[in-house]
């Protein structure tokens, strides 16, 4: 658990993270979303130390931060940031093992644990453990990036804008690799994002910053349906909300008796999936399966109508 107490950052007299508390449950995502000089990021480095608080305290599992060593704290936390921060002129695999050489695991143990990271994250290591960053995709260095922050099995990892130089299809294949890996292993994640789409796909909680102030710290459910603040509604918009709000439910919620005519959809997926291809599909209903093609039932449009309409 990371416990956030009154946390408060000044320069020059200038609060850019103003009194801020907030609790992140272990094995969770937690996203900060805000616009540029928000206090979102800063607010992540007070975590591990990299800008130091002016007032207030971190508690991790209990411990107060202020009371850790920086650099002792800092290899017990991942961090992953925007353009990846490899180094150029160390292989993909040195820069995964950086940290566990920082921490004196073994040859044989490093070596175990990178090739299991590139495997997860669909590297094959004959090909890609020997290349250095400049060989590599973006979505590859963003990958290894990843990797190299996970490469202790740290429990806490801090992203910091992770995701923001990848195009659109490979910043979504990011997004889904990252659920995957956080519920493979538990970790606990809190992640800065500036794009709201992205903090309502990903997070478990958000909290939302403005000019150094939390404005909403809750479920992405409870942000879209009751914004806390004109900020925080300002933010989320208006046009697309219903479908923001059916993204976060799976098919699978609302799966009814009967059948359907056409291509199914699997229950795993969302009903603004379901929505989508109901409406390029000019169907009033879609017959869902299981992940194995086994037929479970349907879904109407009248339903996925009723879904996205604001809860009262």
């Amino acid at each position: 658990m990371i416990e956030i107490e009154r946390l408060t950052k000044r320069y020059g007299g200038i609060a850019v993270v103003d009194d801020v508390s907030m609790t992140i449950e272990p094995g969770t995502i937690t996203v900060i979303v805000g616009t540029s000089g928000s206090g979102k990021s800063t607010l992540m480095r007070m975590v591990n130390r990299l800008v130091e608080p002016s007032q207030g305290c971190v508690r991790i599992d209990g411990q107060d931060t202020a009371t850790i060593a920086p650099h002792e704290l800092r290899r017990r936390i991942g961090y992953a940031i925007q353009n990846h921060g490899l180094f150029p002129h160390r292989t993909v695999a040195q820069n995964i093992a950086t940290v566990p050489t920082l921490l004196g695991w073994d040859r044989a143990r490093i070596a175990d644990r990178v090739s299991a990271l590139l495997s997860l994250f669909q590297l094959d290591p004959a090909l890609f453990a020997a290349r250095y960053p400049h060989e590599l995709s973006g979505g590859q260095q963003q990958r290894v990036g990843v990797a190299r922050a996970l490469a202790a099995e740290p429990k806490l990892l801090l992203m910091d804008e992770p995701f923001g130089a990848l195009d659109p299809i490979i910043r979504a294949k990011a997004q889904d690799d990252l659920k995957t890996i956080q519920r493979r292993f538990g970790t606990t994640i809190l992640m800065v994002t500036h794009d709201m789409e992205e903090a309502i796909a990903l997070g478990d909680r958000i909290a939302v910053m403005d000019k150094g102030k939390l404005e909403q710290y809750a479920t992405p459910a409870t942000i879209l349906a009751t914004p806390a603040t004109r900020f925080v509604d300002d933010l989320l918009g208006t046009g697309d909300r219903a479908f923001r709000y059916l993204s976060l439910t799976a098919v699978a919620a609302f799966v009814e008796t009967g059948s359907a005519e056409g291509k199914p959809i699997s229950q795993e997926r969302t009903l603004r999936d379901a929505l989508a291809e109901l409406l390029w599909s000019r169907r009033s209903a879609l017959p869902v399966v299981t992940a194995q093609g086994d037929p479970v039932g349907r879904l109407t449009l009248d339903t996925l109508v009723r879904c996205a309409g604001r809860p009262q």
